[in-house]
């Protein structure tokens, strides 16, 4: 018997052949231990379409068991056994873990699952290779074009991070998740809302940390402007994710951004000083700012976002499928 037991719908629908596959696995893996939830599914499997048959199949097999078909017909109650004594209790070794203690283990183990392997691998030092990067390119360097680079990530490194936090792909305990209760898209946007939230003070800190552009370089956006537009790539990468998988959908959002930023900056580049650092620094932060800057740019990135957040959910089945993920 567990704590948690099984909704009504859920259980109809695991009955009448409804449910995705991932979520009737887990049904049926605490329906060997929940004997209410099983009764219930019982019940509503004989009261369903397959009733009759269901009936019909379980008399034909008891009737071929003599002692079951003898036991069937009615007997005189047989006496009553006396009850048995009740076992022993074991005692508790002194050297267990308080009841406590062993509930905050299982916590923290249950919250580092979740947070899924984006920020148990290589991708957490990234993001701090990216935020100390950028400060030492600065700081240390002296160079002007610290803050539009980090502008220019910023964006894209949480689209890495849910690449690398679902998937075939990237959890080798993959299909364990996707079939336990919390799976599919609410275990992705777990893992999503793990990665903005090492992500992104991460990096705004670092923007805020960084100096303001120097006398050759028009100003940059400030160093939150990145926040609404990196919001709007996650979910659309999430969004096309449901259509292609995690790495391609993450691979396409993230590589379009990019190259929007990069075809003009280059294509505007030539052969005169805006083909120099400094000049390519320069047409890098007015591209940015042209995206990020302004009520019209965050209005649409906004607009952006809800879209993707509205198809999301309407494809919210899709994140169920182990073969597209």
């Amino acid at each position: 018997m567990t704590g948690w037991h099984a909704a009504d719908d859920l259980v109809a629908r695991y009955t009448d052949g409804s449910l995705p596959e991932p979520d009737a696995w887990s049904l049926e893996k605490h329906l060997e231990s929940c004997g209410s939830c099983a009764a219930r599914a019982s019940q509503a499997a004989r009261a369903g379409a397959a009733g009759p048959v269901l009936a019909q199949v379980r008399d034909a097999v008891l009737d071929t068991v003599p002692h079951v078909r003898r036991a069937r017909t009615p007997l005189a109650a047989p006496p009553t056994a006396p009850p048995l004594p009740a076992p022993p209790t074991p005692a508790v070794p002194a050297s267990a873990p308080p009841r406590r203690a062993r509930a905050v283990g299982g916590r923290l183990g249950r919250i580092v699952w979740a947070a899924g392997p984006a920020l148990r691998g290589a991708w957490t030092g990234a993001v701090l290779l990216v935020a100390v990067g950028a400060l030492a390119l600065a700081y240390g360097g002296g160079s002007d074009s610290a803050r539009p680079l980090l502008l220019a990530l910023a964006p894209v490194v949480p689209v890495a991070g849910v690449a690398l936090s679902y998937g075939r792909y990237a959890d080798p305990l993959y299909e364990l998740a996707a079939t336990s209760p919390s799976g599919g898209l609410r275990l992705l946007l777990t893992r999503t809302a793990a990665v903005l939230a090492v992500s992104v003070p991460l990096l705004t800190v670092a923007g805020l940390l960084l100096p303001a552009a120097g006398p050759r370089l028009p100003q940059a956006p400030a160093a939150a402007a990145w926040l609404l537009p990196g919001l709007a790539l996650t979910l659309a990468a999430l969004a096309l994710s449901g259509y292609t998988g995690c790495r391609t959908g993450s691979t396409v959002v993230g590589g379009g951004w990019l190259l929007a930023l990069a075809a003009p900056v280059l294509a505007a580049g030539g052969a005169g000083p805006a083909s120099t650092g400094s000049g390519l620094a320069a047409r890098l932060a007015q591209q940015l700012s042209l995206y990020f800057t302004g009520a019209p740019a965050q209005w649409g990135w906004a607009a952006g976002a809800a879209l993707c957040a509205l198809l999301l959910t309407a494809r919210r089945t899709a994140y169920d499928r182990l073969e597209t993920m």
